[in-house]
């Protein structure tokens, strides 16, 4: 019995310390350990969001780019962002390990941010101010002032591409898969991370873009420059805490024997014993940090225009908030489900409110050209007076579909991986939304294309009064919905991994007793 309290002291699921050696639960892991990681990501988020989020006025305003070719620039660059992570992924699962891959990027990370604050605050980096008008009559930037600004967004892109898939991970790893208890706080973890991220971005849709149109860029981007540094700083204070999974090689070399030996054994007949399915002696998968995949069956105030992001922000930490405290505890009492509904539910339902906001959005640009034909706007450009808030119920909707959609996709791709590949699995989250951004550049200049060559009248123009910017958010209200429909088809046919422990088990069964007793 001695011994057995003896084992259970240390994790099970083969976490160790940075020297390789097994880790005492008590001593190390647990929320304890994710503090550190859950107020490094606020940090961090303030940074990343306080550059991306007002980017596309800094090209036009200051670097005299044309509005079509800044949202392209900005687009691409964050499709890059969500892209490189997969790099940073293999690095960490089948080299450095999370901890030490997340480290190195961070270093490029900061210096990519310092080289971005210099661009913007040293003259001989930019072209002179400019107060025209028309921003094609403004002088250009120089070849050396885009190379120094954008080779500052591509070392911010490969930094991040270390740090994104690993951090969350890393945050998910601190606890032990075979722990019931554990395994409870891993399923609100996610929520809380979001939470985290959000609480970050707020800042810097509200404050940073501000500071950036008020008072100036070199300020602007100096506190998120400032902020990376104490998130980074944050995060190594917790190294004696952390708790850590040990490179198992590189993944895509496993992924492409499983397809090497579905092509050789296509003809094996499949046994009645799932078990006969691994070639392994059930002693090896004993053994600690070993995972067998089981088969399965299939105001007075002028508010900057960036700033509306606040709103997503803050709709989407109270709708977390109101998720984890309320809407899985009610939907428990009905599915016996430890999460409340599954992740393809939760990601169902954000799709849905998805198609929604691009019909709201729409309507409102419907509205708001209306209200600029009538007080004669459309040919010089002027401001409608409308207030900013009509603007509110989309960007409101934004955060609720994020807090249903975005956290249930993370923790989908990092539960459904495999055990070797979180940071791979965590990484292709990411891609979906570079991969959605490249898309994003592809669809705004073939609109832009096909509506100005056929005779009509272009959609998306730099006087969005003389735009159709209703039509172009009706048709990614149609995009959205056919991409609802695929989705349930998809989700038709997926089978989820089994769980590598009894822990969900448990707590499917304590759910089932709290019924009865209630009963």
């Amino acid at each position: 019995m001695a011994l057995e309290e003896a084992i259970d002291e240390y994790t099970q699921d083969g976490t160790v310390d940075l020297k390789g050696n097994p880790v005492l639960r008590s001593k190390r892991g647990g929320w304890k350990a994710c503090w550190f990681v859950v107020v490094y990501e606020a940090f961090e988020r303030m940074t990343y969001f306080g550059i991306s989020s007002n980017l596309i006025v800094y090209l036009t305003n200051k670097l005299h780019q044309g509005t079509i070719t800044s949202a392209n620039n900005v687009t691409n660059w964050v499709g890059t962002i969500y892209i490189t992570p997969i790099l940073g992924a293999y690095i960490a699962d089948a080299h450095l390990g999370r901890y030490w891959t997340f480290i190195i990027a961070c270093m490029i990370y900061l210096s990519g941010m310092i080289q971005l604050t210099l661009s913007v605050s040293l003259n001989s980096l930019k072209p002179p101010p400019c107060n025209k008008v028309i921003v094609g009559n403004c002088k250009k930037a120089s070849t050396l002032h885009l190379a120094v600004f954008y080779g500052a967004l591509y070392t911010l892109a490969v930094g991040t591409g270390g740090t994104k898939p690993n951090i969350s991970t890393i945050g998910a790893d601190q606890f032990d898969e075979f722990n019931p208890k554990e395994k409870g706080h891993k399923l609100s973890f996610f929520n809380w991370w979001m939470f985290s991220i959000f609480f970050g971005t707020l800042f810097a849709n509200t404050v940073l873009v501000y500071i950036q149109d008020n008072v100036g860029w070199t300020l602007g981007y100096g506190l998120p420059t400032l902020g990376l540094a104490i998130s980074i700083a944050i995060f190594v204070a917790g190294t004696p805490f952390y708790r850590h999974k040990v490179p198992t090689g590189s993944p895509f070399t496993r992924m492409s024997r499983v397809v090497v030996a579905a092509i050789r054994k296509w003809r094996v007949t499949i046994p009645n014993d799932i078990k006969e399915l691994h070639e392994l002696d059930l002693e090896e998968y004993a053994k600690k940090g070993k995972y067998r995949i089981n088969s399965t069956p299939t105001m007075s105030f002028k508010i900057p225009p960036a700033s509306l992001a606040g709103f997503v922000t803050i709709s989407l930490l109270i709708s977390v908030v109101l998720y984890d405290r309320f809407f899985v505890r009610i939907m428990q009492k009905w599915t016996k489900n430890p999460r409340g509904i599954t992740l393809l539910q939760r990601m169902g339902i954000g799709l849905v409110i998805h198609i929604l906001i691009m019909a709201v959005a729409s309507l409102t640009e419907r509205y708001r050209l209306s209200v600029a034909k009538e007080h004669g706007l459309v040919e010089n450009g002027g401001q409608v007076p409308l207030t900013i808030f009509i603007l509110l119920p989309q960007f409101v909707l934004m955060g609720t579909a994020d807090a249903f959609l975005e956290v249930a996709k993370m923790e989908f791709f990092y539960d459904q991986a495999p055990e070797s590949m979180k940071s791979l699995g965590t990484s292709y989250s990411m891609t979906t939304l570079g991969i959605g951004n490249f898309l994003s550049s592809f669809l705004l200049s073939t609109v832009s294309h096909i509506t100005k060559e056929h005779g009509h009248q272009e959609w998306i123009l730099n006087d969005v009064n003389a735009s159709h910017l209703d039509y172009y958010y009706a048709f990614f209200a149609v995009l959205n919905f056919l991409n609802f429909i695929f989705f349930l088809f998809v989700i038709k046919y997926y089978v989820y991994k089994a769980e590598v422990s009894d822990s969900i088990k448990v707590l499917t069964e304590e759910l089932k007793g709290m019924t009865e007793i209630r009963d």
